[in-house]
Order: C-alpha cells, then sequence, then structure tokens
C-alpha cells in the first residue's frame, strides 16, 4: 500500500501527469488541448492585416505574456524611436509575423522569406547606424518561408497604405520626401545612406574618422562621377555642427543632400548641371557628441517649471566635443606665424606648414580628422555652418593689432572673401536686411558680411586654417540667434537658404581653371599658381590640374616649379561667367632659374609641408588618454543597452553586432 500511495505522490508532482493503466481510478488521464486560435492581445501588433494569431508561436513563447515579457517585444515597442521613424512600421510588422504569427485553421501560417529579405537589405543599414545587430528572430532563413511553401505577405495592406498616401501629396513636392524635423545621429546617418541608396550613380557616402566618443563621422559627396577626382572638376565642401548645440547647419545639409538627390531626379536642370560640374562634399556634423548633449540638454530644458518662471540657459550646452575642447578653437594658429613673418622679404600667406610645436597640445580626433581631410582633397570652396548671430564672417579670424584687439585684419584675398560673403547674404532670404540681423555681429557687419577678426578675433579657427594651409576657401556662415530652433522653425530657414546654398556652391566655378604641363604633356603636380598683386598661391593637383579663385577683371597669372622656367599669361575674366576661364601653362625645363620652390617650401622652426603629426604626438595623446577605452567601451555597450539589459532577465546579446 506504500509503495502505491509514493507512485501516486512521484506522479502528482511531476511536472506533465500521465496515467499508469496498471491503476485503475488513481488518477484519469490529461487531455492536451491543441493550440487554438485568439485574437492579438499585442498592442504594437494590433495593426496587422490578420486578427488571429497563435501561441506558442514561432520561436517558442508559450503566452501572450511570455512574448510580452520577452527582450524580443520590447525591441520592437522602441524600434521607431532606435531608429528614428527608418523602415517603420516595415521591421515592426516583421517582428510581428514571429511573435504573433498570422493562425487559420488552428495552425501558424508563416511569413515570406522574399519579404524579409527585401526589408533587410533596405533596413539593414539602419541598425547598422546604431551599432544593432540585425535582430535574430527576424532571421530570413530561419523563420521565413518561400511562396512554395504556402507562406504569406507580412507588410500586407501596407502597400495600399502608402500608395494612398503617394497620391495626396504631388510628386514633385520637395516636403513630400524632405521631413523638416531635427534628426538624431542615427537618423542623420541613416538619411545620408538611403539618400547614397536612391541616388547611387550620383551620390556616394564615406566615413573621414571618428569623434571622442566612436561616433562616424560621415560624408555625402554628389558627382556624376561619385569616388573620384575627375581632371579640371572643381571639388567644394560644407560643413556643420562644429559647435555640437549649433544645430541649424547640420539640419540644413541634411536637407541639402535630399533636395540635390530629389531635383537631380526629376530632372531639375541647375542641379544636375552644379552636381555634373562639381564634386560637392557635404559633412552635417564634425561634433555629433556635442550634439548629443545639445539635444538632451534642450529636452531637459522643456521640463521646467514655467508657473515658477525657471528657464535653463542652454547656450553653452554641448558646444565642445566629448574631451570638452572648442573644436573651432583647435586648429593650428598659422595666421599668427604669417603677421610675425609679413615685414620679411618674399613671406608668403599659402601652405604654411603646420608647426610642430602644435602637435604637443591637445588634438581632438575631430579635428585631426578634419585635417587629413582636407589635405587630401583639392578643395576649392568651403562653408562652414555655425549660429549665434545672423552674417557670413570670412578670414581673417585673428587679429593683426598688436595688442589682439579687434580689427579689420584683411587677406591678400579680400575682394575674392568679400565676393563669396556677398553672395551667399544676398542669396539669404533675410541676412542682408540690416532689419532683420542680429547679435554682436551687427555693429560690424555691411549687409550681412563681416571680416572675422574685426568683429571678434579669436585664433585656432577652420576658415584660417583652410585658407593658409591649403588651397581651400572657407567662410563661416552663422545662421541665426537661436542656436537650436524649434521643429517649426525648420521648414522656413530651409526656405530662407535653399538659393544661397545652390548659388554658393556654383561659385566653384569663379575664376580660372586649367592645367599646368612639361613640354611632353605630362601634367606637374605640386607647380605654383600666382597672381600678380596677390600675395597668396594655389598649387596643381596630382594630375597637374589647378582652380583659383578670382574676382572680374584684369590679372597677370603665372606658373612656376622646381627645375622649370616660369610662364607667364595675360587674363580678362568679364563681370558675368558660368564658369571659369581656361588658362594651360607649358613649362620648359631650366637649369639657369633658382630653385626657390625649395626654399619656399620649408619656413625654419616650422618644417616642411609634408611633415603632418611628425612626432606621432596625435597617437600617443590618444594612447595615453581613455580614449581607446572609451571606444572599446562604447563597441561593448552602445548607448541603447541599458534599455535591454534589465535586472533579473537574460542579457539579449543577440543585439549586440560584435558578441
Amino acid at each position: 500500500m506504500l509503495l502505491v500511495l509514493l507512485q501516486f505522490l512521484s506522479v502528482a508532482a511531476s511536472s506533465s501527469l500521465r496515467c499508469d493503466p496498471a491503476f485503475r481510478g488513481a488518477c484519469k488521464p490529461t487531455v492536451e488541448e491543441k493550440p487554438t486560435c485568439t485574437s492579438i492581445l499585442l498592442s504594437y501588433c494590433e495593426d496587422m492585416a490578420y486578427s488571429q494569431t497563435i501561441f506558442p508561436n514561432i520561436i517558442g513563447h508559450r503566452t501572450r505574456e511570455e512574448a510580452e515579457a520577452g527582450a524580443e517585444y520590447l525591441l520592437l515597442s522602441v524600434v521607431e524611436s532606435l531608429l528614428g521613424g527608418e523602415c517603420n512600421p516595415e521591421v515592426r510588422m516583421l517582428g510581428c509575423s514571429v511573435l504573433a504569427p498570422r493562425c487559420e485553421a488552428g495552425r501558424a501560417l508563416k511569413p515570406c522569406r522574399g519579404v524579409c529579405e527585401a526589408v533587410q537589405r533596405r533596413c539593414g543599414r539602419a541598425f547598422q547606424a546604431i551599432d544593432m545587430a540585425w535582430p535574430y528572430f527576424m532571421d530570413c532563413d530561419r523563420f521565413f518561408f518561400s511562396e512554395q511553401e504556402g507562406c504569406y505577405d507580412p507588410l500586407e495592406g501596407l502597400s495600399e497604405q502608402r500608395a494612398e498616401a503617394a497620391d495626396v501629396l504631388p510628386p514633385d513636392d520637395a516636403a513630400s520626401v524632405i521631413h523638416f524635423v531635427h534628426h538624431s545621429n542615427a537618423q542623420m546617418i541613416s538619411v545620408l545612406k538611403r539618400t547614397e541608396e536612391r541616388c547611387s550613380d550620383i551620390a556616394r557616402t564615406y566615413s573621414i574618422g571618428r569623434s571622442a566618443d566612436g561616433r562616424e563621422l560621415l560624408v555625402i559627396e554628389f558627382s556624376n562621377n561619385p569616388g573620384r577626382h575627375e581632371l579640371l572638376e572643381p571639388e567644394m565642401k560644407y560643413v556643420g555642427n562644429v559647435h555640437g548645440n549649433e544645430v541649424l547647419g547640420r539640419q540644413l545639409l541634411i536637407y541639402l543632400a535630399q533636395y540635390l538627390c530629389l531635383e537631380y531626379r526629376l530632372g531639375n536642370e541647375r542641379v544636375q548641371s552644379l552636381v555634373n560640374r562639381t564634386r560637392i562634399h557635404i559633412l552635417p556634423s564634425v561634433n555629433p557628441d556635442g550634439y548629443e548633449v545639445a539635444a538632451a540638454g534642450v529636452q531637459d530644458s522643456n521640463y521646467g517649471d514655467e508657473q515658477e518662471g525657471l528657464r535653463y540657459d542652454t547656450s553653452s550646452i554641448g558646444r565642445n566635443n566629448a574631451q570638452n575642447v572648442d573644436l573651432n578653437r583647435n586648429f593650428p594658429d598659422l595666421t599668427s606665424v604669417v603677421y610675425r613673418r609679413r615685414r620679411q622679404k618674399g613671406y608668403r600667406t599659402d601652405h604654411i606648414p603646420i608647426p610642430d610645436s602644435y602637435w604637443f597640445g591637445k588634438v581632438a580626433p575631430e579635428t585631426y580628422a578634419v585635417m587629413k581631410w582636407i589635405r587630401s582633397v583639392p578643395f576649392v570652396l568651403s562653408a562652414d555652418f555655425h549660429g549665434g548671430d545672423l552674417v557670413v564672417s570670412y578670414p581673417y579670424d585673428v587679429s593683426k593689432h598688436p595688442l589682439d584687439r579687434n580689427m579689420f585684419s584683411p587677406t591678400p584675398d579680400d575682394q575674392v572673401f568679400k565676393l563669396l560673403a556677398r553672395t551667399y547674404a544676398n542669396a539669404h532670404g533675410t541676412m542682408s536686411i540690416e532689419s532683420a540681423q542680429c547679435g554682436s555681429s551687427r555693429a560690424f557687419s555691411q549687409n550681412g558680411t563681416v571680416n572675422g577678426a574685426q568683429w571678434s578675433s579669436f585664433a585656432g579657427g577652420m576658415q584660417d586654417f583652410n585658407y593658409l594651409h591649403t588651397n581651400c576657401f572657407e567662410v563661416t556662415v552663422e545662421l541665426g540667434c537661436e542656436r537650436f530652433p524649434p521643429d517649426e522653425d525648420l521648414l522656413t530657414s530651409w526656405h530662407e537658404n535653399q538659393e544661397a546654398l545652390i548659388k554658393f556652391a556654383e561659385l566653384a566655378h569663379q575664376g580660372i581653371k586649367g592645367i599646368v604641363k612639361d613640354e611632353d604633356g605630362n601634367g606637374i603636380q605640386g607647380a605654383r599658381v600666382s597672381v600678380r598683386g596677390i600675395r597668396h598661391d594655389v598649387t596643381t593637383a596630382e594630375n597637374g590640374d589647378y582652380w583659383r579663385l578670382l574676382t572680374p577683371g584684369i590679372h597677370i597669372v603665372s606658373a612656376s616649379a622646381p627645375g622649370f622656367s616660369r610662364a607667364m599669361k595675360k587674363v580678362r575674366l568679364p563681370s558675368r561667367m558660368d564658369s571659369a576661364g581656361r588658362v594651360d601653362f607649358v613649362l620648359h625645363k631650366s637649369v639657369v632659374e633658382p630653385d626657390v620652390q625649395e626654399e619656399a617650401d620649408s619656413i625654419p622652426s616650422l618644417g616642411t609641408y609634408d611633415r603632418f603629426d611628425p612626432y606621432n604626438q596625435y597617437e600617443r595623446y590618444a594612447t595615453m588618454t581613455d580614449l581607446s577605452s572609451i571606444r572599446e567601451e562604447r563597441a561593448e555597450k552602445p548607448w541603447w543597452w541599458s534599455y535591454f539589459a534589465l535586472p533579473g532577465r537574460p542579457a539579449p546579446t543577440w543585439l549586440l553586432k560584435h558578441y
């Protein structure tokens, strides 16, 4: 009898009761209920084309509660904000087809593999942009099936909804594809990548490096042959968000990339001509780390107690990079070098070498990346976008006053810079109107333009470095006194700047261009092109081509190179020119003319132009700081990790790309 009782207790304690036929009456056999179709009660899956699901689901969740508690469902609930609205609701609906599969006649139907693969191709980069792996439960080979196996389209009905929305908006309306809202870093990268995909014949994205916190510094370029320099085709750049809290330029450049893609495809002749004749590089954010801090600060300020009159000052939050470095004060101060030597015979204001001492200071990774970038591409023209004022500032930024007081301090190319600044300001909706101007520049500006040193002298700026170290002429565009404008102002700002952005880019064709060759017809790299009366030369690119921005008028232009005699030509530039005048030079070998080039290449105490980071100081500095550990930590635990790694639950390591 005791044996029978123990056997009974043992059976009762088991997880699944089974009755032994030898013991009749001891228990009744359990009849296992077959899974049945049930209503979809997962709130993030309620808009599926079907209304019935079944458990266990495709990945083994036995109940709705178990599915809701999993990291898989949590991901679907936040995927829209994680990806910045990209690929929503495709990704969510794809995941719902696995977590809450379609049920008919008491069985689960399988979603189609082809649909999954199409979504992964289109949306995989959005996950890459936030350093997240493609979710395992959306593995197209494991949980999705072919049409021959009787699958269904999990995105059924979505295409019809989008077709109806497309009918409401005219196809040639830029606002139908450009969303005039602020973009997070992930959203920005996703938009640039998507623009590259839409216009792959004219657009290409590439990285120039990473920020202090490891975020990618992504550039998108536009050209009829993206990815390579074309002979006699000028290259220009737009740069934004050097100060992380000055965000309007960042947004305008994101919109500009979308606009160029859209208008080129729609047959806009002006945009097509610009892209076909110019290589345009757009870097929306130099300081993505500062932007994250600034964006968080703006959000925090919205929670102030307005009844008590509490207001938060966000004017400087996020201005600097993650190392607290002001990037627009971090470039080598070459202007002071020029001032110290301007009384010496034959002093130069071009291709000034970087002082070796600079590398022993604190060089930010963003600054380092930008310097390498502008040294590697033969840029002709550039604009750098800031906020806090409404004006176009042009070099020099460092005052020539002996006591460093603000003072008008022009470059040898002052007339060219005034033309560049005036062109942008006049094309802007309000910048040249005196009543619309704001900020401290009002006391010095003329029709929306100002000399930087006369307005506010400072050293280490990017525009002076561009002019004195490379062939590139850069101005600084201050876009308004509100550094972080609300979403509702972005469309107006785009309309104010759209024409100016296009017209300024067209200035890359202002002046002259040509090829400097030897007697055998070979291009001479590094030849100097000089203009009489302007103590600032440009040098030829790899194939001997050059571009020289000039104002209309008569100019005496010469070309020279070591081992060759100098060649000279008289050039007349009319007031209206659609493209740069072609001025070629053929240099003859000479042993008589002294080699002034080698002397000019070296400035005592500075070294030669090619000595970039000669003592590897930047890498040493990066090693001594926590930069490498920051990047490693970021790779192991991305910013979104804390949302999913919850206490008491298994860590969803399948979200990590490199786990």
